[in-house]
């Protein structure tokens, strides 16, 4: 698959890397360029109005004026502004006096708008609401804080105004100095947008042109010092796994780089040396059927030594276990191990198949169940990562049943997830034992991408949880009958009273008592958890 091409890997973080970069340059200059042309828009209004305050005429706004001469300086006021506006492409020059009191009223003096306007013009006098709480704060920054400039940008834009820009600036009397009066300008910033879209398919453009090269050069030289080692290297590993032949030309003497990869290739012809070494050690040994045994036993002695055998003391819970293979050595395991203070999990699970295969397999098993678990996460989680681990080199096609939970030893939470695994058992004061139905999901290493459903039950104290493997409910005696669910039920509810070593022992007599005399078909695993709660 090419998402387990090592090539592939390295060109997507590498295409990652450079995409993330050049997206970080486009938002960035996307950014500068935006205001360093907001910034010019707002120099060409502020210097709009200031031109467009000289040619207020003091007698005009102070009512000194009146009658005809207040008409002709009305107009002639009007038509330089018109003139003004379409000069330097403003959309609408005001002058308003703002309501002092709470600024959410404005009084319109003289209002003129350019050529290309479309929308209407204030009459003198016309009193309308401030349009927004922005403006009212403008307003009153100017009158009352002596602010000589105000600047609103809608970059959004409205149904009416569209995207503009309204600078606005006091308008003091010549006598009294105080600011009755403020002159705004407005200005349309549709250009903006069609600059910034420009910019951004330019430097879109050149960002793909330059990313591209990059590429090119890098894939030319990652093919040259990693790709092609690589192939070398994986091809040699195939060669050999087929074969168990020595190579006509060592890797050493093709791959001659000084760096990591050429030490791999070295390290590659060591170990074919190495293994060939050792398969002609096995060959011998397979010879002598008391050499096999030893070698079995010794292995039955490393599997039980990777089991806990200590079973720690607590005034929260008391817990037991065992495990009976049915050969040397078994594809049963169980585990318990504290994840915190406050949590312990507990682990049983049985590995398809018997034997040496079952044995190792539950060894790697037990290990990834155990360290995933302590990075924490839900035991769904864990089983899911856990199960991805074990589908990539599954070339024996075993697969394993696991029943995972974390107990929470402050409320007696249980937290679990089962997966193809038989159900446990569960004892409550005055109830006796039942069976904890859940939903099962498939079992651990079938397929990859698997999600195990949760489950979740409380443990009062006093309770008990016990778990076990097929071996117990399918134990068979000389007639092939099954000893059954049911007949492990009965034997757990004679149990009251008892330890959790003695639980063990009396399900474990109750099983033999059932079989006689038939041999042991299968593993038989078991555990039992007695839930005191946290108590003082």
């Amino acid at each position: 698959m090419l998402r387990n091409n090592i090539a592939v890997q390295i060109v997507a973080v590498f295409v990652c890397v450079i995409a993330l970069l050049a997206v970080f340059v486009c938002v960035k200059g996307y950014d500068e360029f935006t205001l360093s042309v907001s910034t010019q828009y707002e120099d060409c209004a502020y210097n709009t109005a200031r031109t467009a305050a000289t040619m207020i005429p003091h007698e005009l706004i102070t009512g000194e004026s009146a009658g005809a001469e207040y008409r002709m300086r009305f107009k002639m006021l009007n038509d330089e502004w018109e003139r003004l506006a379409n000069t330097q492409d403003a959309t609408f020059i005001y002058l308003i006096r703002p309501d002092k009191k709470d600024y959410n009223h404005i009084e319109f003096f003289i209002s003129v708008m350019n050529s290309s306007a479309n929308y209407d013009r204030y009459p003198s006098g016309y009193v309308r609401k401030t349009s927004s709480e922005e403006y009212r704060r403008a307003y009153k920054e100017i009158c009352e804080n002596g602010m000589n400039k105000a600047t609103i940008f809608r970059d959004k834009g409205d149904s009416e105004t569209g995207h503009h820009i309204t600078v606005m600036i006091p308008v003091r009397t010549k006598k009294s100095g105080a600011v009755d009066w403020i002159l705004c300008v407005q200005r349309q910033m549709e250009r903006l947008n069609f600059y910034r879209k420009s910019y951004v398919r330019h430097v879109a453009f050149a960002a793909a042109v330059i990313v591209g090269l990059i590429l090119v050069v890098y894939g030319v030289y990652l093919g040259r010092v990693l790709i092609v080692p690589l192939k070398k290297i994986a091809a040699e590993a195939m060669r050999f796994a087929g074969q168990h032949t020595e190579p006509e030309s060592p890797l050493g003497h093709n791959i001659t780089a000084k760096n990591e990869i050429g030490q791999l290739a070295k390290t590659v012809d060591a170990m074919e040396s190495q293994v060939l070494t050792y398969i002609d050690s096995i060959t011998r040994i397979t010879k002598e059927k008391e050499q096999i045994k030893a070698e079995l036993s010794i292995a039955a002695q490393i599997q039980l030594s990777m089991l806990p055998r200590e079973f720690p003391v607590r005034k929260e819970f008391e817990i037991s276990a065992t495990m009976n293979p049915a050969k040397e050595v078994g594809g049963d395991f169980y585990d318990f191990f504290m994840v915190d203070d406050d949590h312990i999990a507990l682990v049983m699970a049985d590995v398809s198949g018997k034997g040496v295969p079952a044995a190792l397999f539950m060894a790697i098993s037990k290990a990834l169940i155990r360290t995933r678990t302590q990075m924490g996460g839900t035991p769904s989680e864990i089983l899911a990562d856990v199960n991805n681990q074990l589908c990539e080199r599954n070339d024996a096609d075993l697969f394993v049943t696991v029943w995972l939970g974390i107990l929470e030893l402050s409320t007696g939470r249980v937290t679990a997830s089962n997966a193809g695994h038989e159900y446990p058992a569960v004892y409550r004061t005055n109830e006796g034992y039942t069976l904890f139905r859940t939903k099962q999901s498939p079992a651990v290493a079938t397929m990859e991408g698997l999600r195990f459903k949760p489950s979740e039950i409380t443990l009062n104290p006093g309770d008990i949880l016990y778990l076990y493997t097929d071996g117990v409910a399918e134990a068979t005696d000389s007639h092939d009958e099954l000893y059954g669910t049911e007949r492990m039920i009965d034997a757990l509810n004679k149990t009251e009273g008892m330890s959790a070593e003695e639980i063990l022992q009396a399900v474990t007599k109750s099983v033999n008592d059932f079989t006689g005399e038939a041999p042991q078909f299968d593993d038989m695993t078991m555990l039992a958890l007695k839930y005191y709660g946290k108590g003082e």
